[in-house]
């Protein structure tokens, strides 16, 4: 008995051998060769951005030098700026840094954090830029959002405007047309403020950089400033321009007592002023 099981494994055992061979035989018959594995597809790491998704196609640049916490020079990679010489500067869109070079202010609060904090961030580095609206400033400075290029470190997209004001480095210094990014800016804003980062929690929000002329007027504190382009924008106490705010009051700016009065006046409310 026991060797009629084993003679029956024995059958069954070489047929399924027989079956295998014939199905390898039929496919390596109908493909004209030998069965070959599948071959695995090269992957792409997600991308885990802070920004927007950027074109691969975009122009690249160097940068060269870090002036403050959002300006920056650029070199064009294989253009005629590279091999060290400097191109044009660029003025990050959407924020504002303490100042530190500006020779008609001193230093201010939490300036050189910034500084240190930008050259950290993309000093020696590829960047992608953005444009907006606007193309350049009264100074002639490229208006840009600015991208660390993921092939300068980690495979992620860098939004180095963003990033400055996450981390308390900035404030939102958003105004129109340039206004694709104020919301998510804005936003930043709030949660630094709230988490007291960078200069949030190292800095007073009244600034000690008021010059005398910047009297207020009978006790009145809301600042109307006119922008490079002529605009009249009002700036409220606690907003995150507000400490940076001058009034020069031979270029028309005044201070004013409430809203309404600024309104009235022919002013808008600041867009980072959102209380």
């Amino acid at each position: 008995m026991k060797i009629e099981r084993r003679s029956l494994v024995f059958v069954l055992g070489g047929f399924l051998l027989l079956l295998v061979g014939f199905v390898l035989g039929r496919i390596s018959k109908g493909n004209g060769h030998g069965v070959q594995p599948t071959p695995t597809p090269f992957l792409s790491l997600p991308s885990s951005t802070e920004g927007p998704t950027l074109s691969p196609s975009a122009e690249i640049f160097k940068v060269t030098r870090v002036i403050d916490g959002d300006t920056i020079e650029i070199s064009a990679i294989g253009g005629p700026a590279s091999g060290g010489e400097t191109g044009e500067r660029v003025r990050y869109l959407g924020i504002d840094t303490p100042e530190t070079v500006d020779p008609r202010k001193p230093v201010q609060c939490f300036g050189i954090e910034a500084s240190k904090k930008n050259k950290e961030l993309v000093e020696g580095k590829t960047v992608r830029l953005e444009k907006d609206i606007t193309d350049k400033d009264k100074y002639s400075r490229l208006l840009r959002y600015v991208y660390v290029d993921p092939s300068a470190g980690s495979g992620q997209v860098l939004f180095v405007n963003l990033e400055l004001v996450r981390q308390g480095f900035a404030t939102s210094y958003t105004y129109p047309p340039d206004v694709k990014y104020q919301e998510e800016i804005l936003e930043a804003e709030r949660e630094a403020r709230e988490q007291n980062r960078g200069l949030w929690g190292a800095c007073s929000l009244v600034s000690p950089t008021i010059s005398s002329q910047e009297t207020k007027r009978n006790g009145c504190d809301i600042k109307g400033n006119i922008s490079a382009s002529g605009e009249k924008i009002y700036h409220l106490p606690g907003c995150g321009s507000y400490a940076k705010t001058q009034i020069d009051e031979s270029r028309g700016e005044r201070w004013f007592c409430s809203e309404e009065e600024a309104q009235s006046a022919g002013w808008r409310k600041a867009l980072n002023c959102n209380f």
